[in-house]
């Protein structure tokens, strides 16, 4: 087996086994209803650790003279080739990166907002408790692998086994009735953030087809007759319980692929998507969403990724053209939520493993912690930056040593349990999906209608 045969049989296989659980596909249509309370999450994940600090900057006087001090080279300028600006209900100046063009009018139509410093914590920590390692903390600071994980689970330790979208998904599974479509689907690759203790993922790959090969045959009697026989043989039962599953995997993988592909290759979507592997991720989404009526679901989490942001070095036009991708894609998203009547329904949110230091190192930074994330649409009490901006000083009361890794102001448990609130996750089973919101006073950061 060639390299390129392999690859592709392990996309196809893990785009097949993604949909494990997945049935009664060709009943969808019978049982299908309107779903005016249909809610989905949409993930973006940053991966190498987003630069936050150059994503949103702060534009009043003193706070931009206290950032332009501590990042020197990679500060950016006030120019408008540089910072976009933005403007809260306080009056509070911002900058959003240049990179970002495409969503930053979403600003100021209320569609787009920002959560200052957020990143992993058990519980709420000072500096100086962090320097005296008095209280608990996420395992393995600083570590991409580490941190990933954590942010995936949502559990500050490298020990769980679920997603918090994937507990999520469990904790509200009685709304989507008896359907059996995937509510959480990741569009790049199996990943832990989707794996519930109930829900079963699923994992698909844009544009991947899972057409049986060697079916075009001719005359189409003969063909016909083919397929018929691969159907039998995916529907017989031979009492081997492993066989079986396999082939009721395949034999719904084939339904699915066949309900995308009759959508056509624009989806029956006219909002045009940039061509870049976000963008086609995002498209996919919107693909999905547009079944939704022919699905039966009311709620679906679904993950997709970006790389790159790993910038130790070259980070000036490196983190510009990743911030391009990004933008232009969530605008583009963002359009399509509105062409098929659903943007108050989908929320889109930024994530990433963790931040990067204040202190540039030479022409990039390192791994930092707290960040800046961006969330977006039509529920989204936008123009405002939520949670607690941090003091830009080095070895100030937010740096957990003395470069500005800073310690976050916001934990991901509260910004989950916020978007977990607003998914219909009951308030008695938030714990069940964030274990240490307990430990936070503020548990919705209201930046949800």
């Amino acid at each position: 087996m060639t390299l390129h045969t392999r690859r592709d049989f392990l996309r196809r296989t893990a785009a097949a086994m993604g949909l494990m659980g997945f049935e009664h596909l060709g009943q969808m249509n019978a049982l299908a209803q309107s779903s005016p309370s249909y809610k989905a999450l949409v993930c973006i994940f940053m991966f190498g650790g987003n630069d936050g600090f150059n994503t949103i900057v702060p534009m009043d006087s003193a706070p931009y003279a206290a950032y332009k001090n501590i990042r020197g080279g990679l500060a950016l300028p006030t120019t408008s080739a540089a910072l976009l600006p933005v403007t809260t209900p306080a009056g509070k100046q911002y900058g959003l990166n240049n990179g970002l063009l495409q969503v930053h009018p979403l600003w100021a139509q209320k569609r787009l907002a920002a959560i200052a410093n957020m990143g992993l914590l058990v519980q709420p920590v000072t500096r100086a408790q962090y320097l005296a390692n008095s209280v608990a903390l996420p395992t393995n600071l600083f570590s991409h692998s580490d941190q990933t994980t954590q942010m995936q689970s949502g559990v500050p330790s490298t020990g769980a086994g679920t997603g918090w979208a994937g507990r999520l998904a469990d904790a509200v599974q009685t709304l989507n009735g008896a359907a059996t479509f995937p509510s959480t689907i990741s569009i790049a690759g199996p990943v832990l953030f989707c794996t519930g203790n109930a829900i079963q993922s699923a994992s698909l790959f844009p544009g991947f087809d899972l057409t049986p090969a060697g079916m075009n045959l001719w005359p189409q009697s003969a063909a016909t007759a083919k397929k018929a026989a691969f159907q039998e043989l995916l529907t017989f039962n031979n009492g081997l319980t492993l066989v079986q599953q396999a082939n009721k995997v395949m034999s719904d993988a084939m339904s699915l692929n066949s309900m995308l592909n009759s959508m056509g290759a624009g989806g029956g979507i006219t909002t045009v998507f940039p061509g870049t592997s976000l963008g086609t991720q995002l498209k996919e989404v919107a693909r999905i969403i547009k079944l939704r009526n022919s699905t039966g679901m009311t709620r679906q989490v679904f993950f997709c990724s970006i790389g790159g942001f790993d910038t130790h070095g070259s980070q000036d036009w490196t983190h510009w053209d990743l911030l391009s991708n990004v933008g232009d894609a969530m605008k583009a998203f963002y359009d399509a939520t509105v062409e098929l009547g659903v943007a108050d329904q989908v929320t889109t949110f930024t994530a990433s493993e963790f931040g990067r230091t204040l202190q540039p190192s030479g022409v990039g930074t390192d791994h930092g912690w707290g960040s800046h994330h961006l969330i977006m649409g039509g529920a989204v009490k936008g123009g405002e930056v939520y949670g607690t901006f941090p003091t830009y000083a080095l070895t100030g009361p937010d740096d957990s040593g003395s470069r500005g890794a800073l310690i976050p102001t916001t934990s991901t448990d509260q910004f989950g349990a916020t978007l977990a609130k607003w998914f219909g996750v009951p308030s008695a089973s938030m714990g069940s999906v964030f274990p240490n919101i307990g430990n936070f006073g503020v548990q919705d950061l209201g930046f949800l209608a």
